[in-house]
């Protein structure tokens, strides 16, 4: 088990700048690929306890739209990108112009599924070249996957392919910020880090945070 104590403020910073990165990147990606003005960036970064995360999102039992992938390479584990299933409708709305979307009606729309698919793509793949170029670990993604269900549901979906989950999860808040004329139209969303139980040490001792004594 991690001494989260052990974590300090430093190396949460350094993981809310690496996270700033990623954004950056993803906002131009996501601004070239969109002809849009995207703004994102990190607010806050924590390591809860994995019995934690459904907190995050407004409890267990909250409905989400979520995308996630496997991460390969020198620190495996599981990425989750997940926006209450308001938000996500809104920020899909907006970005294919379509406001019929919504990610509460069943079948899903082909269409509002791709482009949320694409969108969790962009980010997975810039945070984990940031973390990768910082960590100097090599951090590769999977093809991303997309799921409409209850926060629990959606967890247990993505890690009953890695029975060896790890106790703690990296959270990184996501604001994402699209500026329409004169408005700017907010959406909010987390990233949840899910390595395998060897890859948090892994990720933290490369930060440099002291995890023996």
């Amino acid at each position: 088990m991690i001494d989260l104590s052990k974590i300090g403020a430093q190396y949460l910073d350094i993981l809310r700048e690496v996270g700033n990165i990623g954004a950056g990147n993803a906002a131009t990606a996501l601004s070239q690929m969109l002809n849009k003005t995207i703004d994102m960036n990190v607010p806050a970064v924590r390591v809860v306890p994995f019995k934690e995360i459904g907190d995050t999102v407004g409890g267990e039992e909250a409905v989400v739209a979520a995308v996630f992938l496997l991460i390969e390479g020198d620190a495996p584990g599981n990425m989750f990108f997940m926006l209450p299933v308001n938000e996500a409708s809104r920020f899909i709305q907006q970005l294919t112009g379509d406001p019929s979307i919504d990610f509460s009606d069943e079948p899903l729309n082909e269409m509002a599924s791709s482009a949320l698919n694409e969108v969790g793509n962009i980010l997975a793949g810039s945070y984990l070249s940031a973390l990768s170029d910082f960590t100097k670990l090599n951090l590769q993604p999977t093809p991303p996957a997309i799921a409409v269900d209850m926060t629990t549901a959606i967890l247990s979906f993505g890690l009953v392919e890695l029975s060896r989950a790890g106790d703690y999860a990296i959270v990184i808040d996501t604001e994402i910020n699209e500026k329409n004329n004169d408005d700017t139209i907010r959406s909010k969303g987390h990233f949840f880090l899910l390595p395998d139980p060897d890859s948090l040490n892994k990720i933290l001792q490369a930060l440099g945070v002291p995890l023996d004594g």
